[in-house]
């Protein structure tokens, strides 16, 4: 499955780019560093809100690979695995990604796959429902990191 999420921030390119790049311990909304058996972890929550007084998350463990650029963007290569009960909940691969939108605006992306778990039961509940709760938890996240960055980036402009 494929979902792909997209926000505007007020910022430079560069300074945008650069706050993304920057240790994403700092930048990632709700990150925590937990130590374990195969050394420091990087661990977030991500969900979404089921109403005005509910919210559902889920502890994900979350690697970055090295970005990479092109002309006109910049990506940052994530992987979300979840804590605890794994078979219920898919390994997602993403793209962070930022691209100018002119001298003051900047694009922030999020671009991901995953395949969901159960195999053929769990298609047909992705079909039906767990897509869309992906979907939900992705723009959540990145609302989130886009807050984040924008905070970061203006500190940047300033300092």
């Amino acid at each position: 499955m494929f979902i792909r999420y997209f926000l505007e921030l007020d910022g430079p390119f560069d300074r945008v780019e650069a706050a993304l790049l920057a240790d994403p311990s700092t930048w990632v909304p709700g990150m925590a560093r937990a130590a374990g058996e195969l050394g420091e972890r990087l661990l977030t929550e991500v969900g979404f809100a089921v109403d005005e007084d509910r919210r559902m998350d889920k502890e994900v463990e979350i690697s970055f690979g090295e970005p990479y650029r092109s002309v006109s963007a910049t990506r940052l290569p994530m992987t979300w695995k979840a804590t605890g009960t794994q078979r219920l909940f898919p390994l997602l691969e993403a793209d962070l990604e930022v691209a100018g939108l002119g001298a003051t605006r900047t694009q922030l992306s999020i671009s991901a796959r995953f395949r969901p778990p159960m195999g053929p039961l769990g298609r047909v509940l992705d079909r039906a429902l767990l897509h869309r709760v992906a979907e939900a938890a992705l723009k959540d996240f990145l609302d989130h990191v886009g807050a984040a960055i924008a905070t970061r980036a203006r500190a940047m402009a300033d300092g």
